[in-house]
């Protein structure tokens, strides 16, 4: 067993996750909960046996993703400036990964990764970098990790940013999401709301909610009451998608900096999001030590709920870290497939299957999330959607290998393949490099001269792999 494959340890429990999984309700209407396919009480599908002997039933999921947090901007992840207790702590309980990578290198393609359990460029949406107007958008008619959820019985929802596309056309409702509640574009300002071309842009379901707050309050709160809330019996998912600690730079209290930024929109400035002219260090620091408190908010009122033991929690970010990221050793940041754009800090949490206190060196990425989550939801994939992603509950939950596998990713101007410790880089100078990563995380030392046939055989699985991808417009 290589070094990746390092075994966790976990709870012990009768029958194994996923060995015999329902067969799919794999459309986007609601199934009834006992409905052919749907797993019934009771059933090897519906609860397996944890530690100490109780019956623990299908888990519920709290997906949390960051935006544009770095992979060392958590104190658990070497940042010598910021603190994360919460984060730090939820690691202490979980699995920590070092390896974990973003399904691209900006925000919306990776979230269609996460989204459909595929590479980007399986769908016209994903081929935005990000997606920037209305033309595009994730199709109501693919299968979603919460239309699948959602016909095995459980109850779905998607709290704070979207971006896969906006109304009419595309919306969290329409992709199997139960409720949302959240922003649909890529950034808005944190108090007015106001988004990068200067529309209003909170919503409740598909229409606006008036709140003036700092964004990630109200959102926060959101999160916070439905962990809490009666599911009268289902299992549920929610995506928690924070904006933090994405641009514009501005902390909780930073009203005279919002209001600056609301006259420069509103003066036709199409930039001022953008927030070139401002933000620093310290101002970052105090966004991401915010979303930490804020994620400890939402976890302590789904301890009050007694559900902690069966929810599984993951905590993730969309990309690399920006312009005030905390990012070494890595070389690049976000928008770039260097290590610095695409590896990210992944925490894994569940209390009634895992035990804490690990760490992995597992290479994982988004889009396997989506295939775990699947599994241990007693659910398959849509047989004419296959996912790129492989789960990984039979490595966390019954100390199988992983196979040696390869992780794609394409931007325009840039390609990038990992296989094991190797990683096969283009970036826009056009020049293919070679990085052995076990000793080099930082991507300066090419083998590309030194190790030529396997720099060859790198590249062309990253051909074959692109090959069957949809081509960028022109």
């Amino acid at each position: 067993m290589s070094s990746h494959n390092s075994k966790l340890s976990r709870r012990a429990f009768g029958g194994a996750v996923g060995a015999t999984v329902a067969a799919a309700a794999t459309g986007l209407e609601t199934a009834p909960a006992q409905a052919a396919g749907a797993p019934s009480e009771g059933s090897p599908e519906r609860e397996f046996r944890a530690a100490g002997g109780r019956r623990s039933r299908r888990p519920n999921i709290l997906f949390i993703l960051g935006d544009d947090l770095g992979w060392a901007d958590l104190s658990s992840y070497g940042s010598p400036h910021i603190k994360t207790p919460n984060l730090d702590r939820l690691a202490r309980q979980g699995v920590r990964f070092t390896d974990a990578y973003s399904g691209s290198a900006t925000c919306s393609p990776t979230r269609f990764s996460l989204y459909t359990g595929r590479y980007p460029a399986r769908t016209r949406g994903g081929l935005a970098e990000p997606i920037a107007d209305r033309s595009v958008g994730l199709e109501p008619t693919h299968p979603t990790l919460a239309s699948l959820l959602r016909s095995a019985g459980y109850a779905t929802a998607l709290i704070g940013k979207w971006h896969a596309g906006y109304l009419p056309d595309y919306s969290p409702t329409r992709s199997g999401w139960d409720e949302f509640f959240g922003n649909f574009g890529g950034a808005l300002e944190y108090y007015s709301k106001l988004g990068l071309a200067g529309e209003y842009d909170l919503y409740e379901g598909d229409a606006e909610y008036k709140d003036l707050r700092y964004y990630t309050r109200i959102i926060t709160e959101r999160a916070s009451e439905y962990v809490s809330r009666d599911h009268h019996g289902k299992p549920w998912l929610l995506n928690l998608n924070f904006t933090t600690p994405h641009w514009p730079w501005i902390a909780d209290g930073d009203t005279a900096e919002s209001a600056e930024i609301v006259r420069r929109i509103k003066a036709g400035d199409q930039r001022a999001l953008w927030h070139q002219d401002g933000g620093s260090v310290e101002k970052y620091r105090q966004m991401v030590e915010d979303l930490d408190r804020s994620v400890g908010e939402v976890l302590k009122a789904l301890k009050r709920s007694g559900q902690e033991g069966d929810t599984l929690v993951v905590f993730s970010s969309d990309n690399g870290g920006e312009r005030f990221s905390y990012n070494w050793p890595l070389s690049g940041n976000k928008a770039s497939l260097q290590e610095g754009g695409i590896r990210v800090p992944n925490i894994l949490r569940w209390p009634a299957r895992l035990d804490g206190g690990q760490v992995s060196r597992l290479p994982v990425f988004s889009p396997d999330w989506t295939a775990t989550l699947l599994e241990v939801a007693g659910t398959r994939p849509h047989p004419a959607y296959p996912l790129d992603g492989v789960s990984l509950a039979g490595y966390l939950l019954r100390g199988e290998e992983v196979a040696e596998r390869n992780l794609f990713w394409r931007v325009r101007g840039e390609r990038a393949l990992r296989r094991g410790d190797w990683k096969y880089y283009r970036g826009k100078t056009g020049r293919d490099q070679l990085f052995d990563l076990a000793g080099d995380q930082r991507e300066q030392a090419d083998k590309a001269a030194l190790e030529p046939a396997r720099l060859a055989e790198l590249r062309a699985a990253w051909e074959r792999t692109d090959a069957g991808l949809l081509p960028y417009p022109a």
